[in-house]
């Protein structure tokens, strides 16, 4: 009995300092930031404190920057998919047993060591190296001169993060499609940036530590019953890798809803025409530029409602569609 008692004590001893640290810097912040939403806390002292219930909720109802930035929200991550088919055709291109594998996936892996803002900086269009080496490629290869020689104007990098266009059409600071607003923008050239850093990172990993799992019996099988490649990818390893594909898609969609903030701060400020704001950088906006930190916990706690919703959608029709 004394025994036990010892060891308790000694497990809360080693349990205490992470338990605190929890409580401080994560469940209080989460609570507090609760019961801010229900208040009129302005930093900057334009408005009185007071609590006012569910005011902030009503104002961003009718907020229609809100609905502006989730939508832009939702078109970034139209690249998800995109990005989780890369990672895994990759994996499975690296999961074969060649000479010389190990340093390939290092290599694909290496861009998720490194820091976000170094790789943001690769897509700036005034002195960014993607942009820089266009150029010298065009002027130094003869390309714009052959194309002023027959009369058609040179080339020029593209603006990647100037352009308020986008693949759907989408109307700028309204929730509308407009056919001025085809083409090619600041969000598409996110949308790049996100799946060309996401195919190689850590769903790839996943879909790597998924596929060595998948027993060899079914692969020899398969082919005792004359399945080819295809066949063998659709009957076996797809079927084995749906509960890795079906986190992955929970935790990228958890992860979209929640993203954009760090190219926003660092690329385009949100611009051009807060097209590429998404929710995360408005509750920055509101809270830390605007100071109404009242209703930047309002948007918080919205948000989160939104993951939570979604996130028990998706648990509930994915786990029957695994289990079927």
């Amino acid at each position: 009995m004394r025994r036990r008692r010892t060891d308790f004590l000694a497990a809360v001893g080693f349990l205490a300092p992470n338990f605190l640290g929890f409580l401080v810097f994560t469940a209080g912040p989460v609570l507090f930031s609760l019961a801010a939403a229900f208040t009129s806390w302005n930093l900057d002292r334009s408005a009185p404190f007071a609590f006012i219930g569910l005011d902030n909720f009503a104002a961003l109802m009718r907020d229609q920057y809100f609905w502006l930035y989730l939508l832009n929200t939702l078109y970034l991550m139209l690249g998800i998919p995109i990005a989780i088919a890369g990672s895994l055709v990759l994996a499975m291109m690296l999961s074969q047993r060649l000479r010389g594998m190990v340093a390939y996936r290092t290599l694909f892996y290496l861009p998720t060591f490194t820091s976000g803002v170094a790789l943001m900086i690769l897509w700036n269009p005034d002195f960014g190296p993607i942009n820089v080496t266009l150029d010298w490629l065009l002027n130094n290869l003869g390309i714009n001169r052959a194309l002023m020689l027959i009369g058609i104007d040179p080339l020029q990098p593209p603006a990647w993060l100037l352009s308020t266009k986008n693949l759907l059409g989408l109307a700028v600071e309204q929730v509308e499609l407009t056919a001025q607003q085809f083409g090619l923008g600041a969000r598409d050239a996110l949308i790049i940036m996100g799946v060309w850093t996401a195919i190689g990172g850590n769903n790839m990993l996943l879909y790597l530590a998924a596929l060595t799992n998948v027993p060899q019996d079914l692969y020899e099988a398969a082919s005792i019953d004359g399945a080819g490649k295809w066949k063998s990818f659709w009957n076996v390893t797809w079927p084995q890798l749906m509960p890795t594909t079906f986190f992955i898609c929970i935790m990228s969609f958890i992860g979209g809803l929640q993203g954009g903030f760090e190219q926003a701060r660092v690329m385009t400020q949100g611009g051009p025409a807060g097209t590429t704001t998404t929710i995360s950088y408005y509750i920055y906006i509101k809270g830390f530029q605007q100071f109404q930190m009242g209703y930047a916990s309002a948007i918080s706690w919205a948000l989160f409602s939104m993951i939570f919703v979604f996130t028990l959608i998706g648990w509930r029709f994915g786990s029957r569609a695994m289990n079927d």
